[in-house]
């Protein structure tokens, strides 16, 4: 599971921080001293400055039907913020208040506060290991998980030249579907925050169909942009349409983490992510698959050892095949 800087389990984190936090909040119910802007400013996100932050925002409400518009009006000009004065006859009595969410987040707050390593948040697949066996549909006891067709990049395809691995996975041919690495793609995978990050991740790979082969040129059409470029083999690697668990209904969900523990091909995972899971309807609580996609990077122990059973499997058939082939000449 990755870890959130501030979650990592050591002496700053689990001693220090909480002792100083603790100290922290007695200061600012003091008169005068309480004020200061040293222990006013704990934490980098603009609502956790107590900024004020609007309920509403005029677009939300342009959304919404008559009725609601109606009975949110008198709210869409409240504005909010975490730290605010207890009263106006104690002005100089200060404390940290539940902020207003999901309007208000303490994206930078310390997550080592509610966070822990093992905790049950939103669901993640890793596609590129799953094999659409079902085992999670089966075992999940509120209906939450569904199939969807997802093209994807075969786990045997992560392994780059010179990798022990390489060459297992799906071979180009004309009619098939190629990937491309998008530019910068790597940098920004390494760089999402799993726990605090609300979106979909950044997309890894451009798809396209494969045209015409000849030698180490690859003719592809790409599905985003329907445009034919010819393409070294070398920066393309195979990919392939498949059924996964790609569709997940959060609002059905009770976080039981059944689906991990089922789960024989280290696909599912119970992300650390414990916010982003909230929507003003039902339909909103539906993640398809790139909201419920987890990179392979985030977890890459847990892909390593699925794609080395995988390779060794695929080599030990290419033995046999080879054996069998051999016999039969003889």
């Amino acid at each position: 599971m990755a870890y959130h800087k501030h979650a990592t389990p050591n002496f700053r984190n689990l001693v220090v921080r909480p002792m100083w936090i603790t100290l922290k909040a007695a200061l600012r119910t003091l008169p005068i001293i309480g004020r200061s802007k040293f222990l006013q400013a704990h934490g980098t996100s603009k609502a956790y400055h107590g900024q004020e932050t609007k309920l509403w925002d005029e677009e939300k409400l342009a959304s919404m039907d008559e009725f609601d518009r109606a009975r949110y009006a008198s709210l869409s000009e409240q504005t909010y913020a975490p730290d605010r004065e207890t009263t106006e006859l104690f002005p100089h009595f200060e404390r940290p208040v539940t902020v207003m969410y999901p309007y208000e987040r303490l994206e930078e707050m310390e997550p080592w506060l509610f966070v822990p390593g093992n905790y049950n948040g939103r669901i993640g697949v890793i596609w590129e290991t799953c094999t659409a066996c079902k085992a999670c549909v089966r075992i999940c006891p509120n209906d939450c998980l569904h199939m969807e067709t997802e093209t994807r990049v075969n786990v045997l395809d992560l392994a780059e030249e010179g990798d022990e691995n390489h060459g297992f996975g799906v071979e180009l041919e004309v009619g098939g579907l190629a990937a491309r690495r998008i530019e910068g793609s790597k940098e920004a995978a390494e760089n999402f925050e799993l726990s605090i990050s609300h979106e979909a991740p950044p997309e890894e790979y451009e798809f396209g169909e494969v045209i015409n082969l000849s030698g180490d040129t690859v003719s592809v059409r790409w599905n985003a942009s329907g445009t034919t470029e010819d393409v070294s083999s070398g920066e393309l690697v195979g990919a392939e349409v498949d059924i996964v668990s790609g569709r997940i209904d959060i609002g059905r969900c009770m976080f039981c983490g059944l689906c991990m523990e089922s789960c024989p091909f280290n696909s599912f995972f119970m992300t650390n992510e414990y916010d982003g899971m909230s929507g003003f309807t039902r339909e909103d609580l539906w993640f398809d698959a790139d909201r419920t996609r987890v990179l392979p990077v985030q977890h890459a122990e847990a892909v390593d050892r699925e794609l080395a059973k995988r390779a060794n499997q695929a080599r030990k058939k290419a033995e046999k095949a080879a054996a069998k082939a051999a016999g039969s000449e003889a």
